[in-house]
């Protein structure tokens, strides 16, 4: 029997996207522009998400007369179908227990759960007007943005769209930027000190065998 449609469901496009977004305010608590300007971007890509979800499924309408050809047997418009990866690769069983999917939670909770460490040190800093060295800050300069790419990334394993794959390295790039204006303020308010802090720690990919020297280096602030 081919799976019920399981799209038009509009409250749970709401409560899934405002699930997430309450989730990331809760740790990034926006208060520059900058941060709004971080956390719209996110924002917007979890909205395009669930919207194909459980909204409108455009990707699989665009693709439907491929997937109908490469896939007869198909029922194109059904949830599992919505799965690209598990559809396209030919995967079997519950596409909600493949590697892929439980790969995918992965990268989403343990990104949320980054963000959150990674704000606290940096909320606690701003307050005492200080730079922000301890906790993921030890290993990387810009682990907030990170954890969001971690997220996002996760999802697209999940629930590749034409629009989020879009979306995604335009996201990536906006990040970029946001952290190179972000380390002109902090050389601008914190001079040397940010320069040796930014000479010792890598921007965005950690050199885990130099993390111990570093922390050395730059005491918890």
């Amino acid at each position: 029997m081919k799976d019920i449609p399981a799209y038009g469901l509009w409250s749970l496009v709401i409560i899934n996207s405002l699930i997430f977004i309450i989730f990331a305010f809760s740790f990034t608590k926006p208060k520059s522009p900058r941060d709004w300007r971080s956390f719209g971007a996110f924002s917007a890509f979890i909205v395009a998400l669930f919207t194909e979800m459980y909204g409108f499924p455009l990707t699989l309408y665009l693709l439907s007369g491929w997937l109908q050809t490469r896939f007869p047997q198909l029922d194109i418009f059904s949830h599992d179908a919505g799965h690209l990866w598990w559809t396209i690769l030919g995967m079997k069983g519950n596409p909600h227990f493949n590697l892929l999917h439980i790969l995918s939670n992965i990268f989403i909770f343990g990104g949320l759960i980054y963000l959150g460490s990674a704000w606290e040190v940096l909320y606690k800093a701003q307050r005492s007007h200080t730079l922000a060295t301890s906790g993921p800050y030890a290993t990387i300069r810009h682990p907030q943005y990170v954890a969001f790419i971690i997220i996002m990334f996760g999802f697209l394993l999940q629930w590749p769209t034409i629009l989020t794959l879009l979306m995604f390295p335009v996201l990536v790039w906006m990040y970029t930027r946001l952290a190179r204006q972000e380390e002109r303020d902090a050389l601008a308010e914190f001079g040397d000190e940010y320069r040796r802090y930014a000479e010792n720690t890598p921007a965005f990919f950690p050199r885990w065998g130099s993390a111990k020297n570093r922390t050395n280096k730059h005491p918890e602030i």
